[in-house]
């Protein structure tokens, strides 16, 4: 099992930036891909970028330019650092891993990002 805890979260104004944390904990050694998903309301849950333990990334097209994967291996941690926020960024934004193939296998709790002024 692996557990994973989303930090980071909260309140900016648009054209503001925020940076998630996730924590991962648990049989990590398991794990090749690390992902950042969101969810707004009335919307399906969508990929915004994935990193692998090689630190190849990939960005959902709306997100490339504005948002940043990384991962700390040593601290067993991957961030998310958000620029330039839109309201329509608003949205629960999830942390989760997988070994392999599409589906992801473990989730965290979900951070709310909200970009209001």
């Amino acid at each position: 099992q692996v557990q994973l805890v989303e930090s980071g979260g909260g309140l900016e104004q648009p054209g503001g930036s925020l940076r998630l944390s996730c924590a991962a904990s648990g049989s990590i050694s398991s794990i090749n891909v690390m992902g950042w998903h969101r969810q707004a309301p009335g919307k399906e849950r969508e990929l915004v970028a994935s990193i692998t333990i090689y630190g190849n990334t990939h960005y959902a097209d709306s997100m490339k330019g504005r948002f940043t994967i990384s991962r700390d291996n040593a601290e067993n941690r991957v961030y998310l650092q958000m620029n330039s926020l839109k309201p329509d960024d608003t949205a629960v934004y999830y942390c989760a891993a997988k070994k392999f193939g599409l589906k992801y296998d473990y989730w965290g709790q979900g951070t709310q990002v909200t970009v209001s002024s």
